[in-house]
C-alpha cells in the first residue's frame, strides 16, 4: 500500500488516485532565464524517480512540467544579453533539456509553456473577476485574498506573511497588501498580450493554475515542487483554482527540501550556486543521483564534494562485486534456497521502502545488503545461475530509481584490486567445494597456502567463509 506525506493535511496518507490506475501529476518547472543549479537538479530528479516508481507499480502517469517563459527575470536577462525575452526563454529551455537528459530524466508527458496558454489565463482571470474574487486597477488585475476563506491552509501562514520580495507587488492601489497580481499592464518594450483590461502579461502564479486546468482538469492527484514554492506560489495556486472551480485543486501536495551549501540554501539570489552542468562534468549523473537518493526527499541535504565521491565509490564497489560473483565459476549449489529467498525478500523490501513515502534511502540500502549477502552465499557455494538471477532483478529495481547496477567498464575498474579480490573469492569457492566433498587435504592446502601469502580465511557460523589481509609487522 503506497502511503505519501500530504503537506496539505500534514499527514502520511494512503494514496489512491481519482481515476483507478491513472495518476495526474504536475511538477512546477523552471523559470528559464539561466542555467539550473544543482538544487533544481535534486528536485527535478526526485520527482522523475517518483514518476518512475508509480509506473513500476502499474499506474499510467500523466506527468506535466511547465516552463515559465515570461517573467521579470527573463525580461531583465534579455536586457543584459541584448536579445529578446523570447530568445532568452528558448535558449535556457534548450539548456534545461540538455541538463535533464544529462541527469537521465525521462521526458514528461507534456511541457506546457506559459506563453502558449495566455488565452487560458485570461479566461481564468475573467472568471475570478466575475465572481468578485479579483479586481482590475489601471490595467492590472489583483486577487482578493480576503475573499478566499481557505487561504493559508497549505503553508499555515497568514496573509500578512506575504513577502514583498517573493514576486508579490507592493502597490498602494491594491485593496489589501496581501492581494497578488493576476495580470500586469504592459510596460514599454516588454512582451504583451491582449486582454479585457488592456495589453499586458500574466502574473507568475496564474500560469500554473491555468495550465493545470487546461491540460489536466479541475482536480489532480499530485502537485509537486521545491519547498520554496509552498508559499506564496502554491498557496496562490490553490486560491486561484479553487476560487474559480469550487473543487479541490490538488489531493496530494508534496515538496522536496532545500539543498544547502555550507549550511546556507543554494540559490541564484544568494550567489552560491553550482550548476547542474558543472556538476555533471565534475562527477557524472550516477554519482549525483546516488548522492541525492541516499537522503529522503523531505530532508534538507548539504552539498559536499566529499560526500558525492563517497557515494559514488560505494556504488561502484557494489557494481564490481555483483559483476564478479555472477561471472565466477559454477558451484555445488550450497545455499541455493537462501539465494531464492533473498530475491523474494529484496523485491518485497524494495517495494515496502518505496511505498513508504518514496523512501529511497531505505530502498537503496536493500541493494547493498543484498549484494553483501550474495557475496557470502557465493563464497559458501551457491549456484552462479541463481545468483545471476538475483543480480538481474537487482538491476531491474535499480533502474526504477534511475540507477545503474551493470558491470562497470574496464576504465572504471582498478585492475590490480579487482583481480586480487576475484582470485581470492575463487579460491574460497574452491575450498568450499572441497569441504563439501570431504576433500580435506585440498581444503587445508588452500587455507594454509593463503595464510602463507598473508591472507586469513575466517569460517562463519552460517557456513560461509570470508577473508582478510593479515597485517604485516615490520622489523
Amino acid at each position: 500500500m503506497l502511503r505519501l506525506t500530504n503537506n496539505l493535511t500534514r499527514q502520511k496518507e494512503e494514496f489512491q488516485p481519482l481515476e483507478p490506475g491513472k495518476v495526474k501529476m504536475y511538477v512546477c518547472g523552471p523559470t528559464v532565464y539561466g542555467l539550473l543549479h544543482i538544487g533544481n537538479g535534486r528536485t527535478f530528479m526526485f520527482w522523475d524517480v517518483a514518476r518512475r516508481y508509480l509506473e513500476h507499480r502499474g499506474y499510467e502517469v500523466m506527468y506535466v512540467q511547465n516552463f515559465t517563459d515570461i517573467d521579470d527575470k527573463i525580461i531583465n536577462r534579455a536586457a543584459e544579453e541584448g536579445i529578446s525575452a523570447a530568445d532568452v526563454a528558448e535558449k535556457y529551455t534548450l539548456a534545461y533539456f540538455e541538463d535533464m537528459d544529462g541527469l537521465g530524466l525521462r521526458r514528461a508527458t507534456h511541457y506546457p509553456r506559459a506563453t502558449d496558454h495566455v488565452e487560458h489565463m485570461v479566461a481564468h482571470i475573467q472568471g475570478l473577476v466575475d465572481k468578485g474574487l479579483a479586481y482590475p486597477v489601471d490595467g492590472d488585475v489583483y486577487y482578493r485574498v480576503a475573499r478566499f476563506e481557505g487561504y493559508g491552509k497549505l503553508s499555515g501562514r497568514k496573509t500578512e506573511d506575504n513577502e514583498a520580495g517573493a514576486r508579490v507587488d507592493v502597490d498602494k492601489r491594491k485593496e489589501d497588501a496581501s492581494d497578488f497580481a493576476l495580470w500586469k499592464a504592459a510596460k514599454p518594450g516588454e512582451p504583451a498580450w491582449e486582454s479585457p483590461w488592456g495589453k499586458g502579461r500574466p502574473g507568475w502564479h496564474i500560469e500554473c493554475s491555468a495550465m493545470v486546468r487546461d491540460l489536466m482538469g479541475d482536480t489532480i492527484d499530485i502537485h509537486a515542487g521545491g519547498v520554496d514554492l509552498k508559499f506564496p506560489h502554491h498557496e496562490n495556486e490553490i486560491a486561484q483554482s479553487e476560487g474559480l472551480t469550487e473543487q479541490p485543486f490538488v489531493r496530494f501536495w508534496m515538496h522536496t527540501a532545500f539543498l544547502n551549501f555550507e549550511l546556507v540554501k543554494m540559490s541564484k539570489s544568494v550567489g552560491n550556486i553550482k550548476t547542474v552542468r558543472d556538476m555533471l562534468q565534475a562527477f557524472g549523473a550516477q554519482a549525483l543521483r546516488i548522492f541525492f537518493l541516499q537522503t529522503h526527499y523531505s530532508q534538507e541535504l548539504t552539498f559536499s564534494e566529499e560526500a558525492i565521491k563517497a557515494a559514488e565509490a560505494g556504488w561502484l564497489k557494489l557494481r564490481k562485486t555483483l559483476a564478479r560473483i555472477e561471472q565466477g565459476p559454477e558451484a555445488l549449489g550450497t545455499g541455493d534456497d537462501e539465494v531464492r529467498a533473498l530475491q523474494a525478500g529484496l523485491v518485497e523490501a524494495f517495494n515496502t521502502a518505496m511505498d513508504d513515502d518514496f523512501n529511497t534511502p531505505a530502498a537503496i540500502a536493500q541493494f547493498f545488503e543484498t549484494g553483501d549477502a550474495l557475496r557470502r552465499l557465493r563464497a559458501k557455494g551457491a549456484s552462479a545461475v541463481l545468483v545471476a538471477d538475483v543480480v538481474a532483478r537487482m538491476r531491474e529495481l535499480a533502474d526504477v530509481v534511475g540507477l545503474d547496477l551493470s558491470a562497470p567498464d574496464v576504465a572504471d575498474v582498478e585492475l590490480g584490486d579487482e583481480l586480487t579480490t576475484g582470485l581470492l573469492d575463487t579460491l574460497v569457492s574452491i575450498r568450499a567445494e572441497a569441504k563439501a566433498t570431504k576433500n580435506w587435504a585440498l581444503a587445508d592446502k588452500v587455507r594454509n597456502d593463503l595464510k602463507a601469502l598473508g591472507v586469513q580465511l575466517v569460517d562463519q557460523k552460517d557456513g560461509s567463509t570470508s577473508w582478510e589481509i593479515i597485517p604485516r609487522v615490520l622489523a
